[in-house]
């Protein structure tokens, strides 16, 4: 009968035990979890007349235009001094730019660590369009959503 008891209060034990390190080690993964868009790097849209269109915001909406549309600049959370940008930008209607996409706009969204989020989109099956590229200002890839919708990564140089 002891045996009985001290056989059924070890598995009873062990189970608690595995039980517990289960939820302390899923509650470490998701703290450990990669942080994939940080915010809305740009929204570009094509238009029969970029330049014009560009004006018009400028005119009736206020826009700060640059020759490459309009800049918006905010300050990150939770460091309010670290200052970001987002970026606004008309296309001519007849871009190239937004291929293999059939759609009339596409949206840049900032990211951590490009390069590892773009080898976890690879196992995850997602379709990567180009090679990520280096600017000055920042790393970029092009990715195909569900609905082959192109959208940019934007691993910004702040």
């Amino acid at each position: 009968m002891k045996k009985i008891i001290l056989i059924t209060l070890t598995l009873a034990v062990t189970f608690c035990l595995g039980f517990a390190f289960k939820t302390i080690t899923t509650k470490s993964n998701n703290n450990n979890k990669m942080k994939k868009v940080t915010g809305i790097g740009g929204v570009f849209f094509k238009c029969k007349d970029p330049k014009k269109v560009t004006e018009w915001y400028q005119k009736h909406l206020g826009l700060e235009t640059n020759p490459y549309g309009a800049t918006f600049e905010w300050y990150e959370s939770p460091n309010s001094t670290k200052k970001a940008q987002t970026q606004w930008t008309p296309f001519a209607e007849t871009t190239k730019y937004f291929e293999p996409s059939k759609q009339d706009f596409m949206i840049n969204y900032r990211v951590q660590n490009l390069e590892a989020l773009v080898e976890e989109l690879k196992k995850e099956g997602v379709t990567i369009v180009d090679k990520i590229e280096t600017f000055n200002y920042g790393k970029f890839v092009h990715i195909l959503d569900s609905e082959g919708n192109k959208v940019q990564l934007w691993e910004p140089i702040d």
